[in-house]
């Protein structure tokens, strides 16, 4: 009895300081059958009867109360407004090669991995306008190579 109580105690607080470290209802469902199974382990019941009496309610209990927690509590998701960004122009700091993988380019104050949608090489300097934006990589289009004199010339925004 000793071991089950042990065994279930280091399960239940496991299980909250996960759900307090993540609070993303990832584990709520287990602290509460680990509960169970203490509250079994005390009033002497088998094992069995503990670990199946856990398995039960966490898998009642994370079933039909996820859908419920998911739609009432609302995640913070924030919009970083980089969609205004798109159609703006950067400048290739490094080459922008497709078959080694490489470039890199500056857009405002910072500098982002850079890759072709046209899955052409850009040289250094060449001015870009993005057209994506995908994760931490701006997806460009050319709108001027750097040793090309008569190309159609864009400020940089």
């Amino acid at each position: 009895m000793i071991w089950a109580l042990i065994f279930w105690g280091v399960l239940f607080i496991i299980a909250a300081a996960t759900e307090f470290a993540t609070q993303q209802l990832v584990s709520i469902w287990f602290v509460v059958g680990s509960l169970c199974a203490i509250i079994l382990a005390i009033c002497g019941c088998s094992e069995i009867t503990q670990a199946a009496v856990f398995l039960i309610v966490s898998l009642i209990l994370l079933i039909f109360t996820r859908p419920i927690f998911r739609k009432v509590i609302k995640f913070n998701l924030k919009d970083t407004n980089l969609k205004r960004e798109l159609g703006k122009n950067a400048v290739v700091i490094q080459e922008i090669n497709p078959e080694t993988g490489t470039g890199r380019a500056r857009f405002g104050d910072s500098e982002w991995i850079a890759v072709s949608s046209q899955n052409l090489v850009i040289p250094k300097d060449s001015i870009v306008r993005v057209c994506a934006i995908d994760g931490t990589k701006l997806i460009v289009e050319i709108v001027k190579k750097a040793d090309d004199k008569n190309a159609v010339s864009n400020e940089i925004k």
